[in-house]
């Protein structure tokens, strides 16, 4: 990576700052892994139980919420491997909390780099995404484990988890490049994020199920499944545990999937957009 010719050229005129992407996509990708394991790697340096305490935040969690509505509220009534279904929304909720909240000061907490170092500024959100994919598929690992100890048998309908992983990074990076983008603006994005990523947790059924919204609030189910991380959950536990309505069927129909697929691609669109616009003068607002 060259010296960054800041934006000023030669006899003090000013110059556009690198732009999102870069003309080459080989180099991008290797940039974006590169900062992607060194964060991965600088994460749990010095720690003697290193990755094992990104598990336990997800497990500590998943156990404290196993206990109340197993033994003190009734969620888990009726639901089949409730435990799976739990343990399997925390850790994909978690995945799009740590991708979206880590990426929103990732820009500014680099400042140094972004401001001495002519690389395409993408680079940044996208290998925060990754390295929170890094803990995400570790976690993932742990989950399948507990399903298989459970007594669930693998068939068929796992194969459509990578597709649906694919799906929910799509819209966390598009989460993540608008984000990131407007922060270096608008600092107030961070408290306003986290209020929003913690009323997204209740708002997905991570700890309850869309049954039971059906049973008691039937009118608010459609409302419900238009939030891509609901469809994700909701296919997500149809595919892996079974015996639990599909995301189409939750929805009502098929085509009512083009909402929640809508927002996904407007949120990446308008993402790309607004980190491709600002790139070249995000040195600049640093």
């Amino acid at each position: 990576m060259s010296t960054d010719p800041v934006e000023l050229g030669a006899f003090g005129t000013r110059m556009r700052g690198p732009s999102a992407l870069g003309g080459d996509s080989r180099r991008f990708m290797h940039l974006a892994w590169t900062l992607a394991v060194t964060d991965f790697k600088l994460r749990f340096f010095g720690s003697v139980l290193g990755y094992l305490w990104q598990l336990l935040r997800p497990l500590l969690l998943f156990g404290v919420l196993l206990l109340v509505f197993t033994e003190f509220l009734p969620l888990a009534k009726n639901v089949y491997h409730y435990s799976v279904v739990l343990l399997e929304g925390i850790v994909i909720f978690t995945f799009f909390a740590d991708a979206t909240i880590g990426s929103v000061g990732s820009l500014v907490d680099r400042e140094n780099l972004v401001r001495k170092i002519h690389f395409p500024r993408m680079v940044v959100p996208v290998a925060v995404v990754m390295t929170a994919y890094f803990n995400f598929f570790l976690n993932l690992l742990v989950v399948l484990v507990f399903a298989l100890a459970s007594g669930l048998s693998p068939h068929w309908s796992w194969l459509e988890l990578p597709l649906l992983l694919a799906f929910l990074g799509v819209f966390v990076l598009g989460v993540a490049m608008l984000l990131s983008s407007l922060y270096v603006r608008f600092r107030d994005v961070r408290p306003i994020w986290e209020v929003v990523a913690q009323a997204l947790f209740y708002a997905t059924p991570v700890i309850y199920t869309i049954e039971r919204v059906e049973q008691s609030h039937p009118s608010w189910v459609k409302y419900l499944m238009c939030n891509p991380l609901a469809t994700i959950l909701v296919q997500a536990r149809h595919a892996v545990v079974g015996h639990a309505p599909s995301a189409s069927y939750a929805i009502g129909g098929t085509a009512r999937l083009a909402i929640p697929i809508g927002i996904v691609v407007i949120t990446f669109a308008v993402g790309f957009w607004n980190f491709n616009r600002e790139a070249p003068r995000i040195a600049e607002q640093l």
